[in-house]
């Protein structure tokens, strides 16, 4: 197959992910838009031969799905055992206690936020989880699918980026070049208190929930949805029987929640005499969550057949309806996967083309935490994937600081994580926005689109606070600058609302 070198590794292999990004939020259609940023992607790169194009794109989609069969697998089964909730009631339940129990928006709100706060493992899981056990609250409250969206996305990466047992930790850490004087996991822990983007998210959610504020895109979706919004428990209702207790649904997570972090340790070798630590840094999480999930729908039958809360015939209907619910998230991650993968090394070379960029530039060391948060972000917003952000970056920037884990050294890491965070937080064809919006059960395009404000108000924050952690070589006033910066705009923001309706 011809391939056309002199695209390759250059400002055009930008033009596929932004064809995709920009049909997308232009048409609202995201199959569509995926698809045409793929096709255009394997036009560059078998110099415009159609054929030769759906050969390509062909051969990635079986690479991709192959190479995360075992998160496909997790989807799957994770769309099974929330059917099962569905069928026994046990969504019923909840929601009918929770309507009792938590009285306002706010208390709904907070309970969402705290619930993926706590589901800090994985992101994936996050997502998944933490829509199906919270929408029937948030209905109840009306609350819109948008911000339930968006409180799901910002508490699933942000949490995850900063918590020391998961499996971003080890992503970051496995991202370190061979020579570095520190090793991955330390250099993790030194990077929590900088990484501006994950702790501002969190603490503009806290400011939205007590104030029960909203702006942009945002307050526009929570108006129009409230307006005509039926009190409901978000399921359908006619598919659920009133056998099902709260222990049936809150049993089934926390059997997944346990299964999945022992499946962690067991991948890791804790069998082997690993330690806790090493065993999370090297488990091997999609398996890990593949198998915690199989093994949790075996007890969940266990739990539901014997007390006859769902017949024999119900829960294999089930099995069959989860896998259905998945369908559309599955093929979504398949698209926004090729995507990524006609942009990586073995074709266009996206990255390849940021790293030459930022190792060729004369860059002042004071700027590298606010320059490496630029590119981490528009690398992690076009491609789809912070990790492969942390891949592609980091060995960059340990390279310039000569593998020292100097103080700037670790803030401009943190940087690099932040960035990506955030650019996958913004992006259409991220993952996680994917699963968060599947989770919330809202329109994926609208969910982009009303999260995208927030995102960027507390990028703006974290760019002024990087610029001032480079000049001060102090990442702690950096911190202190950006949190100012943000916590001024957002009282801005509120008394203006404030005074507008009164």
């Amino acid at each position: 197959m011809e391939q056309t070198v002199w695209l390759q590794q250059t400002i055009w292999t930008i033009v596929p992910p932004i064809v995709a990004i920009a049909l997308a939020l232009c048409t609202k259609e995201v199959y569509f838009s995926l698809l045409i940023g793929i096709i255009s992607g394997a036009l560059m790169y078998t110099n415009f031969n159609p054929i030769g194009a759906v050969e390509t794109t062909f051969s990635i989609i079986s690479d991709k799905v192959g190479g995360n069969m075992n998160i496909i697998i997790f989807l799957v089964l994770l769309g099974m055992l929330v059917a099962l909730m569905n069928k026994s009631g046990a969504t019923r339940a909840y929601g009918n206690w929770a309507k009792k129990s938590i009285k306002s928006k706010r208390g709904a709100l907070a309970a969402t936020s705290a619930l993926g706060a706590l589901i800090f493992v994985d992101d994936y899981f996050n997502c998944l989880t933490v829509g199906t056990v919270m929408r029937p609250v948030t209905d109840a409250h009306k609350i819109s699918r948008a911000k339930l969206a968006y409180i799901i996305d910002a508490t699933a990466a942000p949490i995850c980026i900063i918590a020391p047992i998961s499996s971003w930790a080890a992503a970051v850490g496995s991202s370190l070049p061979e020579g570095s004087t520190i090793d991955g996991f330390t250099l993790f822990l030194q990077t929590i208190p900088f990484n501006l983007y994950a702790l501002l998210t969190l603490a503009m959610i806290v400011f939205l929930i007590i104030t029960n504020f909203d702006f942009g895109a945002m307050k526009k979706s929570v108006y129009t949805e409230n307006a005509g919004m039926d009190v409901v428990s978000g399921e359908d209702a006619s598919a659920e029987n009133a056998k099902g207790k709260i222990i049936d649904l809150v049993a089934p997570i926390l059997i997944l929640i346990v299964l999945c972090v022992l499946a962690m340790l067991y991948t890791g070798g804790i069998t082997d005499g690993v330690g806790i630590v090493n065993a999370f840094a090297d488990c091997d999480a999609s398996l890990s969550l593949a198998m915690g999930s199989f093994f949790a729908i075996i007890l969940t039958f266990i739990l539901y057949i014997p007390r006859k809360v769902i017949t024999f015939t119900e829960f294999a209907q089930s099995l069959v309806d989860g896998f259905k619910a998945m369908v559309p998230a599955i093929l979504i991650l398949t698209f926004a996967w090729t995507l990524s993968g006609i942009c990586s090394e073995d074709y266009l070379n996206l990255g390849g083309y940021v790293s030459g960029v930022v190792e060729q530039s004369n860059m002042s060391f004071a700027l590298l935490p606010a320059i490496f948060f630029l590119v981490a972000l528009g690398l992690a917003f076009s491609t789809g994937t912070s990790w492969g952000t942390f891949a592609i970056l980091i060995p960059i920037a340990m390279t310039i600081f000569s593998g020292e884990a100097s103080h700037l050294a670790v803030v401009t890491i943190s940087s690099i994580l932040a960035g990506a965070v955030c650019g996958d937080h913004i992006s259409p064809i991220s993952d996680t926005t994917i699963l968060s919006s599947t989770g919330a059960q809202c329109n994926h395009i609208e969910h982009v689109s009303t999260q995208i404000p927030y995102a960027l108000l507390v990028a703006g924050c974290c760019l002024v606070g990087y610029v001032v952690s480079g000049v001060t070589n102090n990442g702690w006033m950096g911190l202190l600058v950006s949190a100012v910066v943000l916590f001024a705009v957002l009282f801005a923001l509120y008394a203006v609302s404030k005074k507008k309706q009164a």
